[in-house]
């Protein structure tokens, strides 16, 4: 399929996030008036809570839009999705013979606040890149122990915290946490000094379960992806993970891109999971390709500085889909909800340009890179950092938009309460 062309020009330029082919599902504001659902194209956000309310959108079960976040659409499943979409192509086509009672619903993007799209029911992180886990394992451990036992045989992931998920522009502040150097008799409390990102992407749950599903089952119910930054504070980390993994060192913030990209938008973009050492057990098989092919990049900008580009990978060098991950988190009959957010975990290429962590970049420090006007082992105090993904198709692209945050310093006292 190439591009689907549409009446809204900017829609239709070359490298746009937004062509009609993506119709990306957010939430946004405008000055004086309260959050509500939209949909981006090209330079413009669609206000499809007003086209419902109208009735240039009807879709069985309806309303689903009248509330500001996605949950209830996702939560009527597969067909209403796809009823969805094909209304909006209809509206917005070129020739569309309603263009003329839809285009006052078009906002411009500049003029618009994006909101989180939805709200975050739970939040799961995975550890499920191959390289990333083989770069970590082996600054801890050595090349020869670089892999835990399970790790070829199941998805690790950990709970996180739902309350952490904020949207693209939200600032971050540097945490404070319990630390303890190899040098120290006893653990000291103060700023992470190795605050970090990791370059993710997360799949957005639509359909709720009540008991272990299929593969294929759990990627029916995944209803879309959003670039996902799980910032973590790595000397917080080396000090508390053990035994149960990490806790506060991921606690701070996990950054999301303001628009879900539905999956039924990357379908052209599908790929398989890389070729394993070791045959996964029946019920996480895969039956057909459950990645996808898009291109990713990680910008980091301080403070008055110029922009530069640390990393480049793909979301294909996964060794676990997002369903797998899903499909193993219902293994012990764990109920899954509309609204469930999954972290792939750290998504890192063979090279070293295509790592997804300054941890990995700088292996541990230890060899600090080069960015414009300086260099950088960690994020400092008024970096911003900004993931983009983009997969290429037939003459058109599909973007998620910018997922970025600045660190904000650390407080002075973060117990002084005024």
């Amino acid at each position: 399929m190439g591009l689907i062309r549409s009446w809204v020009e900017s829609a239709n330029r070359d490298g746009c996030d937004f062509p009609l082919n993506n119709l990306p599902c957010g939430v946004f504001s405008t000055a004086g008036e309260d959050p509500r659902c939209g949909v981006a194209i090209g330079d413009f956000v669609l206000d499809v809570a007003a086209l419902e309310e109208e009735g240039l959108v009807t879709l069985p079960g309806a309303p689903y839009l009248d509330v500001p976040f996605w949950n209830d659409l996702m939560e009527a499943g597969p067909e209403v999705w796809a009823a969805l979409r094909t209304r909006l192509t209809e509206l917005l086509a070129e020739g569309a013979k309603d263009r003329t009672e839809v285009e006052p619903h078009l906002v411009p993007m500049a003029k618009a606040e994006l909101h989180l799209p939805f709200l975050v029911s739970e939040y799961t992180d995975f550890y499920a890149g191959k390289n990333h886990a083989m770069n970590v394992g082996t600054m801890m451990r050595g090349a020869e122990n670089a892999l835990p036992p399970n790790w070829l045989h199941i998805p690790i992931g950990y709970n996180g915290r739902a309350s952490s998920v904020v949207v693209s522009g939200t600032p971050v502040r540097r945490p404070w946490g319990q630390v303890k150097g190899p040098d120290h008799a006893v653990p000291a409390f103060q700023p992470s000094r190795r605050f970090d990102i990791e370059l993710e992407m997360g799949a957005v749950v639509g359909m709720s379960s009540q008991g272990p599903v299929t593969v294929a089952e759990a990627d029916a119910m995944i209803f879309g992806y959003v670039l996902l930054n799980d910032w973590s504070a790595r000397d917080i980390q080396g000090w508390e993970y053990q035994p149960l993994g990490p806790f506060q060192s991921k606690a701070t913030a996990t950054t999301i891109s303001p628009w879900i990209v539905m999956k039924a938008a990357l379908e052209p973009f599908r790929t398989s999971t890389p070729a394993r050492e070791l045959p996964l057990l029946p019920h996480l098989q895969e039956p057909g390709p459950m990645l996808y092919d898009i291109p990713l990049e990680v910008g980091l900008t301080p403070e008055g500085g110029h922009e530069t580009i640390i990393a480049r990978t793909n979301y294909a060098e996964m060794y676990y889909s997002a369903a797998q991950q899903l499909a193993h988190h219902t293994t012990s009959g764990c109920p899954m909800n509309t609204g469930d957010l999954l972290g792939s975990g750290t998504i890192s290429g063979p090279t070293k340009e295509s790592r997804g962590s300054l941890l990995e970049l700088s292996w541990g420090g230890k060899e600090p890179i080069a960015i414009a006007g300086g260099s950088r082992s960690f994020v400092e105090d008024g970096d911003t950092l900004t993931l983009r993904g983009q997969c290429k198709g037939d003459g058109y692209a599909i973007g998620f938009g910018d997922c970025t945050g600045t660190l904000l310093p650390a407080l002075k006292d973060p117990y002084q309460r005024s």
